[in-house]
């Protein structure tokens, strides 16, 4: 994997204006992608990981979705917050495409999926429709839908669950993005369609190189697949680090109630999961201290007075938890309690 930087975001704040105010989605969010590289967004629903996602294609509409000033987002040297609408549109598709959470939603019914691949490929790479047609097939067969030749004329509806996300993940290769954002491409999958459609996408990324975000709130489906995690929580990362760091040494709370929500095969069968009580915090409201300190097991006076700087333990491991302060107490850590 090459450890050139292909998209950088620095302070991205992104708010929706609501009847009741104003809703500070994702707070001053930054994180960078390398080339092949696969950077995984985890956490639960609603902590802002599919609009940070969307935030990268500008696929937020203001007035209703505002990408506040002072955000930055840079795709292999561009800035992407003063594309006009021309170079939006090449930039959609040639530079980054998008996997969407429900391909049947999101495919058009009307619309025979050799079409939609087809529509892709013409205004991007402007080929005829007979070259269209023969690409869109080759596309197929590369997710491995059987029959191509035969499937490039069904309809959405006419195919299975696993197969129409097949066919949104070659749409949105189609045009060989440089990086591709996967929003939940596995919900309402069972496991064997699941674990089919990430070793998919785990050999198109080693073929064409293409560097992936994956947007899950399943740590269990990034395990892995994932070079590197940031776990978010209220608009904001609390914890980021490699997939070896996050799954064996993470520090934050919010991290390790994840990690004990994941069935494990080792545990009895008659163990109940674990479940985070509260709710996460309003987000209109102004968060000046921990937003998970509400929920948190370990919460401190200062945790509820003031918000945690990102502390660093390694050059890739980093944290934002008053745990990690010289004179907070030390606690029993998720490893120690999983070892009893």
């Amino acid at each position: 994997m090459a450890n050139d930087k292909i998209l950088e975001v620095k302070d991205l704040s992104v708010s929706f204006n609501t009847y009741a105010g104003e809703v500070k989605a994702v707070r001053g969010v930054s994180f960078e992608l390398n080339r092949g590289e696969t950077l995984a967004f985890v956490g639960e629903s609603g902590c802002g990981k599919t609009v940070t996602a969307k935030s990268i294609l500008r696929l937020l509409k203001p007035p209703f979705a505002v990408i506040k000033e002072g955000s930055k987002i840079t795709c292999d040297g561009k800035d992407v917050l003063s594309l006009n609408k021309k170079e939006l549109c090449e930039f959609r598709g040639d530079e980054v495409s998008m996997i969407f959470q429900d391909p049947m939603t999101s495919l058009n019914p009307t619309m025979t999926v050799g079409k939609q691949i087809m529509e892709s490929l013409r205004i991007h790479r402007h080929l005829d429709k007979k070259q269209a047609r023969e690409e869109a097939i080759k596309m197929l067969k590369m997710v491995n839908i059987p029959s191509p030749e035969k499937r490039i004329d069904s309809y959405p509806h006419e195919m299975s669950g696993g197969m129409r996300q097949r066919v949104m993940i070659a749409m949105a290769l189609a045009c060989s993005p440089k990086i591709l954002i996967a929003d939940e491409p596995t919900t309402a999958l069972d496991v064997t369609i699941q674990a089919q459609i990430m070793d998919l996408m785990r050999d198109l990324k080693e073929k064409m190189n293409t560097a992936i975000i994956l947007v899950t709130h399943d740590l269990g489906v990034v395990a892995n697949f994932a070079d590197r995690i940031q776990v978010m929580y209220a608009g904001q990362v609390v914890e980021r680090g490699t997939a070896r760091e996050i799954f064996y040494d993470s520090k934050h709370p919010y991290t390790w109630a994840l990690l004990s929500s994941v069935p494990k095969l080792a545990k009895e069968s008659k163990q109940e999961l674990y479940a985070l009580k509260g709710t996460p915090p309003d987000l209109i409201l102004p968060l000046n201290h921990c937003p998970f300190a509400s929920r948190c097991e370990y919460c401190m006076p200062i945790c509820k007075e003031k918000n945690p700087l990102e502390t660093t333990i390694t050059d890739t491991h980093r944290v934002s938890c008053w745990l990690q302060h010289p004179n907070a107490p030390k606690v029993k850590s998720f490893y120690d309690r999983e070892a009893k």
